[in-house]
C-alpha cells in the first residue's frame, strides 16, 4: 500500500480530510446526532441507541475523541461523553468555507 504523502498538502487540506474521514461512517454520525439531541453527557445508552456492539461503539468513540469532537469524563467505572463545543466550533470554522465553495453558474463543463 502506498504512502498518503500528506506532507504535499496544506495543514488545512489535511485537517479537512481528517474531518471528512471521521464523518465517513454512519455510526459516528449517529453517535454525534445522539449527543447533540441529548445535549448532555451520555454514559451507557449508546449501545442500545445505535444498535452496535460495545467494542464497536468504543472504537467509534475513540475516533471521535481522537479528532477532538467529543470529550469523555470518567464517572466511577463508566466514561460519559459529550460534544466538545470549542473543538466543534473550530471544526465548523474550517469546514464551512470549504463546503461553501460554489462553481459560477455560467460554467460550461462536460
Amino acid at each position: 500500500m502506498g504512502l498518503a504523502k500528506t506532507e504535499l498538502f496544506t495543514e488545512e487540506q489535511n485537517e479537512i480530510a481528517l474531518f471528512a474521514k471521521v464523518f465517513g461512517h454512519p455510526a459516528r454520525v449517529a453517535i454525534l446526532q445522539h449527543l447533540f439531541k441529548l445535549n448532555s453527557c451520555v454514559c451507557g445508552d449508546l449501545v442500545d441507541e445505535i444498535g452496535l456492539a460495545q467494542p464497536t461503539i468504543s472504537q467509534h468513540l475513540k475516533e471521535l475523541k481522537g479528532m477532538g469532537l467529543i470529550k469523555g469524563n470518567v464517572e466511577g467505572t463508566r466514561v460519559c461523553y459529550c460534544i466538545d463545543t470549542a473543538n466543534w466550533m473550530d471544526m465548523k470554522a474550517k469546514m464551512i468555507p470549504f463546503l461553501d465553495q460554489d462553481l459560477p453558474t455560467n460554467t460550461h463543463c462536460c
